[in-house]
């Protein structure tokens, strides 16, 4: 990819990794997610006894999505929603059963219901996604995967995209190395370390809330915002250099 004269522009002059994250950004999980999560609160919602100073009322999909899980680890998540409505449970552990109500149990739930959704074949490819990430790649550009989600690996598998990535830092990754998830920058600085190169020579592209604050924080040379749901001012207010509706208007 030769010189341009567009500031914004993802050149190998001027950049050496793009690092993608996953549900959103390269396939339509996003939502399957934003499915599962409500589901398995909805549930643990209506089954619970109220008690004083709790809320119950249902999952918003739009707003507890976006501002408590989306993007962020998996028990971060739970952790953060059930925080918003005066709610507390044990933590668990990570061997929980789903049928248990604590933080990991409630995790794990969701985490068996996405499984269940990627078994069943609904795991699909954004086309200009793909393409750009294809026209980076045929261009010499180094791609790494940055995902909180510990399904990452079987949602390549299922979009056959397990060929396109140099390195990959997700959920199980971060867990296993003890690295803070998003909104911290450090899944990206890891995934840079690992393509090296630095923070100002590499592209974070995203469309969650927390992770364009992580590509701010880390002091990455660009950070892109996906917004597929019309939520551009809220991605270029927590980070976001330039936003695009889909990343087909990179192959502009």
């Amino acid at each position: 990819m030769g010189t341009t004269a567009d500031p914004e522009a993802v050149t190998t002059d001027r950049f050496d990794a793009v690092l993608f994250d996953l549900d959103g950004v390269i396939t339509d999980t996003a939502r399957i997610h934003m499915r599962c999560w409500k589901e398995m609160f909805d549930a643990f919602l209506a089954a619970r006894t109220p008690r004083a100073d709790e809320r119950l009322d249902p999952f918003d999909a739009d707003h507890d999505y976006h501002e408590h899980v989306d993007g962020k680890p998996r028990y971060d998540g739970v952790r953060d929603f059930l925080r918003s409505r005066g709610i507390e449970l044990p933590e668990g552990s990570r061997d929980s059963s789903p049928s248990e109500a604590s933080v990991h149990g409630l995790g794990n739930r969701k985490d068996r219901m996405v499984n269940e959704a990627i078994a069943a074949g609904e795991v699909r490819a954004y086309p200009g996604s793909v393409a750009w990430l294809r026209a980076l790649r045929a261009a010499g550009m180094r791609t790494g995967l940055v995902s909180s989600s510990a399904n990452a690996l079987a949602v390549l598998e299922a979009a056959g995209l397990t060929d396109c990535f140099d390195t990959r830092v997700d959920g199980e990754v971060a867990a296993e190395r003890g690295i803070p998830g998003k909104p911290a920058p450090d899944t990206f600085l890891t995934a840079a370390r690992e393509l090296g190169a630095t923070p100002e020579r590499a592209v974070v592209v995203e469309d969650a809330i927390s992770g364009v604050q992580a590509g701010r924080a880390g002091g990455f040379g660009l950070v892109l915002g996906v917004a597929r749901k019309g939520n551009e001012r809220a991605l270029e207010e927590n980070g976001a250099d330039r936003v695009v509706r889909d990343l087909e208007e990179m192959l502009a």
